[in-house]
């Protein structure tokens, strides 16, 4: 080809990355591995090969984990663990400064080999994935620096298990291994079974850094081991991302264990373009969502919503652009789209889309080579209810359906059980400012896409898990208070005495739902007994469908989250007047129920809802320093529904240190109040409905605390549980809220004192809020 041939095609020719180094240090190993435990590699045992996607060449043997390699592992991190906890921040900020120099130096040694075993085009591994993994290091560097004087308050949990997927698999590493690091954890990570090497590689670089033996451990294997991990009783906290089923088993099999757990897990991300959107500039950033390593990225923008005016040119934009892609060697610096994982996974993918008799395919006329490639494919026309409108492909596989108004592009966003991240664009800024809030994803890019910095936290709602990624609010997941807590013990209802003390009037206290009291569905009621045998009321007992109405009512209500901050804490500070003005009666009834006086806890409930009251406006996000030219804003947004089971042993100050926070933040809630002693819960209804607070805002069921907690913690429309109750219900809590992947806030029977430090403050209000990331770029 000449010179004139090449300027008349445009072609490119071959720009192929040398594999000469990451071979070589294969080769070092002499092409087989054990795990990294305790500051060295073990001797590879029963082992597995690991391939390069797009030629089937198999890079390496891989170990795989037994049970006594696992338990070694965990023990070394354990006994690692205090000393490097009882480093100064500062120490621990120079390791992870090191770490992230190293990152830096290796850089194209780690670029390489994870194209080798992943499959991703080179151009993203060096100019994407290692610049953010040295990012993501230097960044909590600095957090474990300041730790110590931002929350002095809050240690460590101890030994931390990581189990991270094969589609980022360094930056993943990154993610999990530096906040647990800076916190003062010690690390025992499993990465997939396809993509072990830059884990294993990492490990040895961590020598040069001088981090200390036992603090990182990498085992190898399948499945198995990530579950064994999972399992293991001196893990302190699970970090997963991966598949939403494995994330829902996760969930099930470490509830009641008292492990903290964080999940990030699969999406079906939205992309939408309004028809003022700058095309040019949404096709190619739509190439980016779908595409950046072939569609195997859990936030990756599958699901196209354009308006309909603009969608036929859309499309045909859309399409030619497709033409254009160069599928091909990841090691071609000038490819775009890379090769699938596995054949396993191409054999999936092909499935879905072969399955599919709706709309119209079209796959990129551009030459595709032999081996695990699949081609971008766009399938236009269909229906909201279709499979692949709703089911997470995991490949280069881009869906389309039009809308017409704003209102319908959010409620089709929004039409799907994950919430990952979502794209707008638009070139109405206050159109895309208007539209971000309302669609329920952790994150959203405006007139950008998969934008990530380690300041900005990532993470998913609903289906998509829960838990942060990045910021100060990545890191308190690996955190907990430093006070040690007490065993609770269970409060029990009085009993009926043998010569029952009855009054001449009884009346039954109903429950509360919608902003009226109701009748129980099930028409039972149980009796409530003084300690001196005085019969002091009866309460209705709900039942399943009782939580059935309440949630009901609770999101009806759902304008209370668009009701002003101010507002509410106006509602707030009128509850608390008007429970001042009832101070005597209610400490009566305390004392009544408790034999304690009950002056004190009246007077501390009503300081808390002055608390709440104040934070109502005040609990704020932040304007993240991302290095681009924008924004990227942390917003607190209520989490939804929440369900609370309350304290037995404050009946009132724990009941309110519940509804307080929730409602302050936006939230409804259905409350559970103390089991045995109810009635200061159902005296609070006339408060309530005196104080302008909106009916639904705030619903009352009482009963048994372990028949409620299994519909409410199970209940598919309640975005998030907590318990505080003395029954042994943590675990039951966890478990059913797997369902749906709610969030849950529980005791595992541990004591709080309510009227203390630890009865209020962030910690709760931070259970009561979500951090929604909102990227805004701008500039010409």
């Amino acid at each position: 080809m000449n010179v004139k041939e090449i300027f008349d095609s445009m072609s490119y020719g071959p720009a192929p990355e040398s594999s000469a180094e990451a071979m070589a240090w294969i080769t070092r190993h002499n092409g087989a591995f054990g795990h990294w435990i305790d500051g060295a590699f073990t001797k590879p045992g029963a082992s597995f090969a690991t391939s390069n996607p797009a030629t089937g060449q198999v890079l390496a043997q891989v170990s795989q984990a037994s049970e006594a390699e696992l338990d070694a592992a965990v023990k070394a991190a354990r006994r690692a663990q205090p000393k490097w906890a009882k480093l100064p921040g500062h120490a621990r900020a120079k390791i992870l400064y090191a770490l992230a120099r190293l990152v830096q130096k290796h850089a194209r040694l780690l670029a390489v080999l994870e194209t080798l075993d992943n499959g991703k085009p080179i151009r993203e591994s060096r100019d994407i994935d290692v610049p953010l993994v040295a990012r993501h290091f230097y960044y909590h560097a600095g957090l474990a620096q300041l730790l110590g004087a931002e929350h002095p308050d809050l240690a460590p949990l101890g030994v931390c298990g990581a189990v991270i997927p094969w589609n980022f698999p360094l930056l993943m590493l990154a993610w999990k291994v530096a906040p647990a690091l800076a916190a003062g954890n010690t690390v025992v990570l499993k990465p997939a079974e396809y993509t072990p090497l830059t884990a294993l590689l990492f490990a040895e670089i961590t020598r040069e850094a001088g981090l200390p033996k036992g603090v990182l451990n990498i085992i190898t294997g399948d499945g198995d081991v990530g579950a064994a991990l999972v399992n293991h009783p001196d893990v302190n906290k699970i970090a997963f991302t991966g598949s939403t089923a494995v994330g829902r088993k996760i969930r099930q099999a470490t509830a009641g264990t008292g492990k903290a757990l964080t999940l990030e897990l699969g999406g079906k991300s939205p992309y939408i373009v309004f028809d003022d959107a700058d095309m040019d500039s949404a096709v190619e950033g739509l190439v980016d969502a779908i595409w950046f390593n072939q569609g195997q990225v859990c936030c990756a923008g599958s699901r196209l919503l354009v308006q309909e005016g603009i969608a036929d040119r859309f499309h045909a934009r859309l399409k030619r652009r497709m033409d254009g892609l160069r599928i091909g060697d990841p090691l071609d610096k000038c490819i775009d789209v890379g090769a699938i994982i596995d054949p396993a996974q191409l054999a999936t993918i092909t499935a879905m889309v072969d399955a599919n008799a709706e709309g119209e395919t079209y796959r990129a006329a551009t030459p595709l080579p032999a081996g695990c490639f699949y081609p971008p494919t766009l399938i236009s026309g269909l229906s909201a209810a279709s499979p692949l409108m709703q089911e997470e492909i995991f490949g280069p596989v881009l869906v389309s359906m039009t809308f017409r108004t704003p209102e319908e592009a959010v409620a089709l966003a929004n039409n799907t059980r994950y919430g990952l991240a979502a794209t707008v664009w638009t070139e109405n800024i206050n159109l895309a400012l208007d539209v971000a809030p309302k669609l329920k994803s952790g994150v959203v890019w405006v007139n950008a896409t998969n934008l990530f910095d380690a300041a900005a936290g990532f993470g998913g709602v609903r289906e998509s898990g829960f838990g942060r990624e990045g910021g100060w609010e990545g890191l308190l997941a690996y955190l907990k208070p430093a006070a040690t807590a007490k065993p609770l013990k269970p409060v029990a209802a009085f009993p009926a005495p043998k010569d029952p003390e009855t009054p001449g009037l009884d009346r039954t206290a109903k429950l509360y739902i919608g902003g009226k009291q109701a009748r129980p569905d099930g028409g039972y009621s149980q009796q409530v007994w003084s300690p001196k045998g005085k019969l002091l009321g009866h309460v209705g007992t709900g039942n399943r469908k009782d939580i059935r109405n309440a949630v009901e009512a609770a999101h009806a209500a759902k304008g209370w989250a668009k009701t002003t901050a101010h507002a509410r804490a106006q509602i707030l500070y009128y509850i608390a007047e008007n429970l001042s003005a009832r101070a005597t009666e209610f400490a009566a009834r305390l004392r009544d129920l408790t034999g304690a006086n009950g002056a004190s806890e009246v007077e501390a409930s009503i300081q808390r809802l002055f608390t709440y009251a104040a934070w109502a406006d005040k609990f704020d996000g932040a304007v993240k320093a991302v290095p681009i030219r924008g924004v990227a804003l942390a917003m607190n947004e209520p989490c939804g529904v929440i369900g609370a089971l309350c304290p037995d042993d404050a009946p009132l100050l724990g009941l309110i240190s519940l509804m307080a926070p929730a409602i302050a933040m936006g939230n409804t809630c259905v409350l559970v109040p103390s089991e045995p002693f109810p009635l200061a819960a159902t005296d609070l209804y006339q408060v309530l409905d005196t104080s302008d607070l909106p009916g639904g805002v705030v619903n009352i069921i009482t009963g048994g605390h372990a028949e409620l907690a299994k519909t409410l913690a199970g209940h598919m429309d309640v975005d998030a549980v907590w318990s505080f109750s003395s029954s042994d219900i943590s675990a039951l809590v966890e478990r059913e809220s797997a369902q749906n992947l709610k969030r849950t806030w529980v005791n595992n029977g541990l004591a709080r004192d309510w009227a203390g430090a630890a009865g209020e403050g962030r910690a709760f209000l931070r259970q009561a809020t979500e951090v929604k990331t909102v990227w805004v770029p701008y500039g010409e």
